[in-house]
């Protein structure tokens, strides 16, 4: 028979374990994923100078994850390819559409294995002559598996009505490749503003294209303020096209899981500056941290 001192004590003991318990399984996870999203300008001015920059600025920013768009293929190997064999990545590649007779696609780099892959191409070609994919690829990471998605939408200014229907072919595909046990990561380069409805119709703005499926857009969750462009005239490629500065490359993530996996912490632009005197790329790339 116990005391009413030693039930005190069994009280206590099973309270302070339900406790520590509880904060376990909802305390925030405190690793992190990297993730890049970057368009590395196919073959377009002067490629082969601009291959190391590429290569030695991937390799400092160090992602676990990363996405590529405009990469190019000859049907014998790629840009992804030859990157992911000197850095240490797992890759896939897929191209959309030939230039010169040399592919133009998109490829997902991941410093893990890769357990599945997929594409599809995305509405557009007929009525453009561009041919667009979105790309998917399932990262076998240490702490379980991360659903990626690298995409690239029509280019033209007057082609948002384009963008909208391939961001619908966008979120359908996501949708279609659960079940994952970690939020949707879908990178790429969308060629339109924040304010679009092609940008909206994903992150809840608008109607979404499948109900229940949106997305946080990184840099509004954690870039720190600014107008985040990643398209911009300090970079010698964007003066000569005399645009204006705009944010159109996007790190998006599905929502948080338990414990906040998958949630933004920290959000930057870079590649935005020359590696030994030569720009990497017209476009800056988006670097994003998730709780993972």
């Amino acid at each position: 028979m116990t005391t009413a001192p030693e039930r005190r004590l069994e009280l206590r003991v099973r309270t302070m374990t339900e406790q520590r318990e509880h904060r376990e399984n909802n305390d925030a996870i405190e690793t992190r994923l990297r993730v890049l999203s970057w368009n590395i300008w196919w073959r377009y001015g002067p490629w082969e100078r601009r291959r190391p920059a590429i290569a030695a600025t991937l390799a400092r920013l160090d992602a676990d994850v990363i996405a590529l768009q405009e990469v190019w293929g000859d049907g014998t190997t790629n840009l992804a390819a030859e990157l992911a064999a000197e850095l240490g990545y797992h890759h896939v590649f897929a191209a959309s559409m030939e230039r010169e007779g040399i592919g133009f696609g998109n490829a997902l780099l991941s410093r893990w294995p890769i357990a599945r892959s997929d594409s599809i191409m995305l509405h557009g070609e007929k009525e453009t002559g561009e041919g667009r994919l979105a790309l998917f690829a399932e990262v076998d990471g240490p702490r379980g598996r991360v659903p990626a998605f690298c995409t690239h939408l029509n280019w033209k200014f007057e082609h948002s009505h384009i963008r909208q229907r391939q961001a619908a072919d966008l979120a359908r595909f996501v949708d279609r490749m659960r079940p994952w046990s970690f939020p949707p990561i879908v990178c790429g380069d969308f060629n339109a503003d924040p304010g679009s409805d092609e940008i909206r119709m994903l992150t809840g703005l608008a109607a979404c294209p499948v109900e229940g499926l949106v997305f946080h857009d990184a840099w509004n969750c954690a870039g720190g303020g600014g107008p985040g462009h990643t398209w911009e005239n300090a970079n010698p490629y964007v003066e000569a096209k005399f645009e204006p500065d705009r944010r159109i490359d996007y790190i998006l993530t599905g929502w948080p899981m338990a414990r906040g996996a998958g949630q933004v912490v920290a959000c930057r632009v870079t590649g935005n500056e020359p590696v030994d005197g030569v720009w990497p790329s017209d476009h800056h790339a988006v670097l994003a941290e998730l709780r993972y």
